[in-house]
């Protein structure tokens, strides 16, 4: 069996740990800086105002003036999710998380250890703990595990069986498939709310209305695949911080603590000479919350030029200034080397060293210099029309 643990508004639940008046409050978790305007998780009195997970800010303000706004805090939820999947590791389960607040698990490896598979599911809800409000849901596919946990009563485990998972998937609404807003909206729009409608459609019309999205929609709401889970590899678990005297908001400075965290990373000995995968770079802001991005790299590197200019511009986005600067290892390369080539390609070299002059020639005489001729307008009479003076990147 396919087993899923889901944590409602996990992420206002971290956020509200440094506020818990607020937790019997009508309150709502706030759009992140420059993201769409558009509400988080709520929690119950504000849903009892008429507040909704999605629901525009202005509108939520107008329905509710009372309602507070909790700013996301996404490192100390990222660390809390990780001691999470952690404990639900060291019991016995192989965890794939999905997202924050949101994991499956297999549970034929430890039904015999447990007694069966709902004591095996009360023991991952007592692993998680009584404070986040998780429920649990298994089934012989993976999203009717999920629609079972969505359904299921605070620590409360349900059981759906393969037999029945069309039934039980059929009434239940069609908010619970990864679908953007614009799609949900047109399916409430054609009087599709609940999955059976969606899984009565013929699959071909559903793909030519919705797109790929769609298709897999409409699979879901069938009862989707049984494919197996597979846990996750063990995180690299290397990360360095830099603490500020007082509060930081300069880009200099801000990129120059980077170059101190990213050396102190690769001089680290437990990485063992293996490239970066994946980071993520976070701070802890002067207002309190904080701010997080992760880069995954196309190429593993261990190269800092390369990792600075892959990092460096994530520290636009920072919404205020951050009195501390973190950068974290997520995934590092399996090798130590790469493989290079025995001969190179025909005109490889003479091709490098027109790169290298071009790169001579736009440090000597400024951006912009260098051009290409892209050609637009091939059918134009107009010798002018017909193509385009293009700056190269190279």
């Amino acid at each position: 069996m396919i087993a899923c643990i889901v944590i409602p508004g996990f992420e206002l639940r971290v956020a509200l740990q440094r506020r818990p008046r607020l937790r019997l409050e009508p309150a709502a978790l706030a759009p992140e800086p420059g993201a769409e305007p558009l509400l988080g998780p709520v929690t119950a009195a504000a849903e009892a105002a008429g507040v909704e997970p999605g629901m525009r800010l202005g509108e939520a303000l107008a329905t509710c003036p009372s309602l507070q706004l909790v700013d996301p805090d996404p490192a100390a939820a990222e660390e809390a999710w990780e001691g999470i999947v952690r404990r639900l590791e060291d019991v016995g389960f192989a965890v794939d998380p999905a997202a924050p607040g949101c994991a499956y698990f297999e549970t034929s490896g430890v039904e015999r250890l447990y007694g069966g598979l709902e004591p095996a599911l009360k023991r991952a809800l007592r692993a998680v703990g009584p404070e986040w409000d998780a429920r649990a849901g298994a089934a012989k596919r993976r999203f009717a595990a999920l629609a079972a946990a969505n359904v299921a009563r605070s620590g409360q485990a349900l059981v759906v069986s393969d037999e029945h998972a069309r039934e039980f998937l059929a009434p239940l609404p069609t908010n619970l498939l990864p679908l953007q807003a614009r799609q949900q909206q047109e399916l409430a729009e054609l009087g599709i709310t609940r999955l059976g409608e969606l899984a009565g459609l013929p699959g071909g019309a559903v793909a030519e209305r919705l797109g790929p999205d769609g298709r897999r929609a409409w699979s879901l709401a069938r009862g989707g695949s049984s494919r197996r889970v597979r846990g996750r590899k063990p995180p690299a678990e290397l990360f360095e911080t830099l603490e500020f005297p007082e509060a930081v908001g300069n880009e200099l400075t801000l990129r120059r603590s980077l170059g101190v965290l990213l050396d102190r990373l690769l001089a680290r000995p437990e990485r063992g000479g293996r490239a970066l995968r994946k980071l993520a770079l976070s701070a802890r802001l002067v207002g309190g919350g904080s701010w997080r991005r992760t880069v995954t790299l196309r190429d593993a590197t261990a190269e800092p030029a390369r990792l600075r200019a892959a990092i460096g511009p994530k520290l636009l986005d920072l919404p205020a200034p951050a009195v501390a600067l973190t950068l974290e290892v997520l995934i590092l390369s399996e090798s130590v080397g790469s493989q290079l080539e025995l001969v190179q390609p025909e005109g490889a070299e003479l091709r490098e060293h027109l790169r290298e002059g071009l790169r001579q020639v736009s440090a000597g005489t400024g951006s912009g210099s260098v051009c290409t001729v892209v050609e637009v307008a091939p059918w134009s009479r107009l010798p002018e029309q017909r193509a385009l003076l293009v700056p190269r990147d190279d």
